[in-house]
């Protein structure tokens, strides 16, 4: 019996020598990997808007600079031989038709998507942990704290920030940008029937374009932030991120519970 025991293959060795064939492997990376875990946070269409909403807001940004500020001359060719200016605001409108069907569709799975789905649209705004713990993530983004915690979905300040800029930002844009698309539109339009009202409440357009220009600033801020932030917690955070976005999956990088 002792000799059969001694011949008795350890499996932990089996896998180290069958990893030390293809890479430099060793007993404490293949304790490693089985710490690591991982959770399926977001579904294919919660990350299939999110990079079609990130294009649509850079083509937005992109034409709307362009539309808010237009260039002087374009030395392309005669005047009634181009259209560079009517292209511009055509994929600015495109952009801001994709943003507004995929914002609603992003609402609608909110309702039938898992539960992670629905941090975009609502905010645990009685919940005393929830605030305590936008406050550790405040202390620990300006370097107060040496370890931050572990979460599956967003952040509880990274779920504030998405709610305030993306949630009701996106809203803000959407009415505004259509209120003055109404305009070009004509009295009686759908756009007009649905957003028309907007412009006489304020006042005139022109506070109209301010509000929208204002609100496009914003969002360019939020989205520098954003990233920023995202690499700088792949890096630094106990969990993946930037991946996560890719593949749905958040990867944790120790097994303790905080």
């Amino acid at each position: 019996m002792a000799n059969q025991s001694i011949h008795t293959p350890n499996p932990d060795v089996e896998v180290l020598r069958s990893a030390q064939l293809t890479g430099d492997a060793t007993a404490d990376d293949i304790e490693s990997i089985r710490k690591r875990t991982s959770v399926y946070v977001y579904e294919v269409p919660v990350r299939l808007w999110h990079w079609v909403n990130a294009l649509a807001i850079m083509v937005l940004c992109i034409t709307g600079w362009f539309i808010g500020s237009p260039p002087p001359s374009m030395q392309i060719a005669e005047a009634t031989h181009q259209f560079v200016f009517g292209y511009i605001r055509f994929a600015h409108f495109a952009a801001g038709m994709i943003l507004t069907f995929g914002f609603l569709g992003r609402f609608y799975w909110s309702f039938v998507g898992n539960h992670h789905a629905r941090q975009l649209f609502r905010l645990p705004l009685l919940n005393k942990h929830w605030w305590s713990e936008i406050w550790f993530e405040v202390r620990w983004y300006l370097f107060l704290e040496r370890e931050p915690k572990k979460y599956v979905g967003h952040n509880p300040l990274a779920q504030a920030a998405m709610f305030f800029f993306m949630t009701l930002g996106i809203t803000f844009m959407i009415v505004t940008g259509f209120a003055l698309y109404a305009e070009g539109a004509g009295q009686g339009s759908l756009p007009d029937t649905l957003f028309g009202w907007l412009i006489p409440l304020v006042g005139n357009s022109q506070t109209v374009h301010s509000l929208h220009h204002l609100g496009m600033w914003s969002i360019v801020i939020f989205v520098i932030i954003h990233i920023y932030v995202a690499i700088r917690e792949d890096i630094m955070s106990r969990q993946s991120m930037v991946s996560t976005m890719i593949s749905g999956h958040r990867t944790f990088k120790d097994d303790r519970p905080e």
